[in-house]
């Protein structure tokens, strides 16, 4: 009792040391506890979850959504394959700032209109011209009377269908990628519903801003940039429609026949060792070109192909894919370059398999011949008159004569010469016996005086876009040279000749060296025997 406080018992004296102790121990774990721990001590159960976001970033993020989901549902399933006419078509809707539509024509460029604005843009692929369906129109002429009416039916049946899934494809992608995004099925269906509703608002704008005249100031890309100058102003295009309609139809027409008529060609049937070359030029970027000669080579067993040059139309990089079915032709493709070949042109020809490039004189062995060859002398795309003009060629042409004496005194004669340019191939008179070249657009056979013969072939291409332009349509002219594989001297030529344009004509005519009709030639006098000919003549196109 004599350390006790008056008036207090033992646990009232150990309550206040308990709570300073407890006060002590909060404001060190205060002071030592992680900052983070700290922060979510102080939170309440309710803002673990976050703050809720406003208004306008749940919009902005649904209509983030919404475009993301129905631009991926049209790339899945947003188009559709469509015969226009005798063409096989691939429409698409594609999402665009500007809309507009274009029109891609592989591989000579795009079709660039500005048809309507809104958010939508239309893509046509002119895939292929259906065979089938061109034989049906080339079998009843009469069809061609109502080509316009067809094709006008089949571009509104395929707007409807690609309208139809489209609004599918929108829906479907918008609606997956919300149920992905969200996991609610009712956010889900909204963003699908506001994707149909952004569709049917483009729609009535691509309706309500619809410009039919944009085809009057169209914008050319590729190898199409070049189309106004050749094809001529759109607006005559568009006032002369039925003109362009009527030449349209017999240009279907041609292009079937044209491949029925190569596939039946009379065949030469010369002595077993007889070397059979194919010459051709100035291709001009037609296409139809490459299925010409794939048949023509089938047909007459060709053992090489020559071609003098121009080959392109511009020379320019974006041309090149164009050069890519040479590898396929069937027989070795031997090439000079011509004026509106460029460098460029013939470094990627150097590239590809089953093709010889011949400059500078250089020499090769093909099929049993010696051939030489040089480019061009003057790169002039832009029909621009050639700084250098006739001089300039002659002068090549006198650097490759003397390349051919070199080889003729070292003992190694060159059978076949082949320039661009006949002013070219001219000076290599008296020291090769055959010289091919082309750049005219029209055949030229001539003896000349050193003893050499000059063999000019016109356009293989039919002149190719440039022959739009044209007052007549331009033909397309190839030959087939039979050479004797000993003496490896010309024996026969066949000249293959194909109406153009708005032609239904094939023609081959067999012709024989002057030499090789006298031999033949009775002693006693008669007429000077004809070419013999073969003629196929279809029955003109309505």
């Amino acid at each position: 009792m004599g350390g006790a406080v008056p008036g207090h018992t033992g646990p009232m004296v150990r309550v206040p040391f308990r709570a300073a102790a407890d006060r002590v121990r909060h404001r060190l774990t205060r002071f030592t506890r992680p900052k983070s721990a700290a922060r979510t001590t102080a939170r309440t159960p309710g803002d673990l979850t976050g703050s809720a976001p406003k208004p306008y970033v749940r919009a902005l993020s649904m209509l983030a959504v919404v475009v993301i989901g129905a631009w991926l549902g049209l790339l899945a399933v947003g188009s559709i394959r469509t015969p226009v006419g005798p063409m096989d078509t691939n429409m698409t809707l594609r999402p665009s700032l500007t809309g507009g539509s274009k029109i891609n024509v592989s591989p000579l460029g795009a079709l660039e209109l500005d048809s309507h604005i809104a958010p939508l843009r239309l893509d046509v692929d002119v895939d292929r011209l259906d065979p089938v369906r061109s034989q049906a129109l080339v079998d009843q002429p009469e069809r061609f009377s109502g080509l316009q009416d067809e094709v006008t039916r089949d571009v509104a049946a395929g707007t409807r269908e690609l309208a139809v899934r489209s609004c599918v494809a929108v829906i479907s992608g918008a609606t997956a990628l919300g149920l992905v995004v969200y996991r609610r099925p009712r956010r889900a269906l909204a963003a699908g519903g506001l994707a149909l509703t952004l569709l049917a608002a483009s729609g009535v704008s691509a309706y309500a801003t619809w410009n039919p005249k944009s085809v009057l100031e169209p914008k050319f890309s590729g190898l199409l940039s070049s189309a106004p100058s050749l094809v001529g102003d759109a607006r005559s295009i568009v006032t002369e429609f039925d003109i362009y309609q009527q030449e349209l139809a017999r240009l279907v027409t041609n292009v079937t026949r044209l491949y029925d008529a190569t596939s039946t060609l009379p065949v030469y049937q010369p002595d077993p060792g007889t070397i059979r070359a194919l010459h051709v030029s100035d291709i001009h970027l037609n296409p139809a070109a490459w299925h010409i000669i794939a048949s023509l080579v089938e047909q007459y067993e060709i053992d090489v192909i020559i071609d003098s040059g121009d080959t392109m139309d511009h020379g320019s990089a974006a041309e090149n894919g164009f050069l890519d079915p040479i590898r396929d032709l069937g027989a070795p493709y031997v090439w000079v370059r011509g004026n509106h070949d460029s460098m460029v042109t013939q470094a990627y020809l150097e590239k590809l398999r089953n093709v010889t490039v011949l400059d500078d004189g250089r020499t090769v062995n093909v099929a049993g011949l010696r051939i030489a060859g040089t480019g061009d002398a003057q790169f002039t795309p832009d029909r621009s008159k050639p700084v250098g003009g006739k001089a300039a060629a002659e002068l090549e042409g006198m650097r490759l004569a003397t390349s051919l004496r070199d080889q003729e005194q070292a003992g190694t004669p060159v059978d076949i010469a082949v320039a661009h340019d006949p002013n070219t191939a001219r000076q290599t008179d008296g020291t090769v016996p055959l010289v091919l070249a082309g750049h005219l657009h029209n055949r030229i056979n001539e003896q000349l005086k050193g003893g050499t013969r000059l063999k000019v072939e016109g356009s293989t291409g039919g002149g190719g876009l440039r022959a739009v332009q044209n007052d007549k349509p331009e033909k397309v002219r190839a030959s087939v040279l039979y050479l004797d594989r000993s003496t490896r001297r010309l024996q026969a030529w066949d000249e293959i000749t194909l109406g153009g344009l708005g032609l239904t004509t094939a023609e081959v005519s067999r012709h024989l060296p002057e030499e090789n009709l006298k031999k033949d030639a009775p002693s006693s006098p008669a007429p000077t025997p004809s070419p013999t000919r073969s003629t196929a003549r279809p029955t003109p196109s309505p």
